[in-house]
């Protein structure tokens, strides 16, 4: 789990690195990666198995948001800072909690809800902070909000198909799907598509899309969900760290203090309610 959320915590800077679009380094991002995930689809089980229509068409539904996702995440990289692009990506960890409660006309309960009270307080100082810096940076931030939110109807839609699926073929098969709707945007968008240095989006797709996202899969499967949200802190620290060591981006008392409030969302909403509560399952975050 640690390893997992070291490698998708570099994930913002190697788009930052990429001499390509935004968009463009979204769709090499799946592109590089589908081979070794079909491989690694193919030795934790057979890559089609349980694959029928209605599965098949909850994956395309998954694969959808998570190119649209990644496009706006990558957008919102490119103008907001490092630690923000990180931590309001994380967003999906109190929304899907959220769509529970809508979908099953409950109130949520005192820790989602004091999770749900330091997000929108926290996401205020973020916002309010960047509104100041620029209308770029409020852009980005928002671009990152968007993210999370598409990121969050790819855990939907995700889990439904891992029903019937093992989680690597279906990481691998959503990643497929999410690179062909990728493409026709990333060529059509403003800015270069073939990079003349692929470093960075050989280490993003490895690093990010295979190693990160395939060891989350592993690990939240066998991890308490407050581990899993305290471990997965360690992305916008580093990002944070990275920002401020190679682009100045050193944060004021106002992003320190809405962090804090995002981060204490973050793990609250992974604290186990009152019996009387409806349960809830984690899932992997991270783009």
């Amino acid at each position: 789990m640690l390893a997992g959320s070291i490698c998708l915590a570099f994930g913002p800077w190697l788009v930052r690195l990429a001499d390509v679009a935004p968009v463009a380094s979204a769709f090499w991002r799946v592109a590089i990666a589908v081979v070794p995930l079909l491989l690694l689809a193919g030795v934790r089980g057979a890559p089609t198995r349980g694959l029928s229509w209605p599965v098949a068409g909850g994956v395309v539904l998954a694969a959808l948001c998570f190119a649209a996702d990644l496009a706006v995440w990558h957008l919102g990289i490119a103008r907001t800072t490092l630690a923000n692009a990180a931590l309001l990506s994380n967003a999906a960890s109190f929304l899907l909690p959220l769509f529970g409660y809508i979908a099953s006309r409950t109130l949520p309960g005192r820790y989602a809800t004091l999770a749900l009270v330091c997000a929108g307080a926290g996401t205020a100082l973020l916002l309010g902070r960047s509104a100041d810096v620029s209308a770029r940076h409020l852009a980005g931030d928002l671009l990152c909000l968007a993210a999370a939110v598409l990121y969050t109807g790819y855990l939907i839609f995700a889990e439904r198909a891992r029903r019937t699926l093992a989680p690597f073929t279906m990481l691998a098969l959503s990643t497929i799907v999410a690179s062909f709707a990728l493409l026709p945007v990333a060529l059509l968008t403003e800015g270069p598509f073939w990079p003349t240095d692929w470093t960075p989006l050989v280490l993003l797709a490895l690093g990010s899309q295979v190693v990160g996202q395939g060891l989350l899969i592993y690990a939240v499967a066998h991890l308490k969900p407050l581990v899993v949200g305290l471990t997965l802190l360690v992305q916008p620290a580093i990002a944070g760290t990275i920002g401020a060591y190679r682009f100045g981006e050193v944060p004021g008392i106002a992003e320190i203090a809405g962090a804090a409030l995002v981060v204490v969302a973050l793990l609250l909403v992974r604290l186990p309610e009152p019996a009387a509560s409806p349960s809830r399952r984690s899932s992997p975050d991270g783009a």
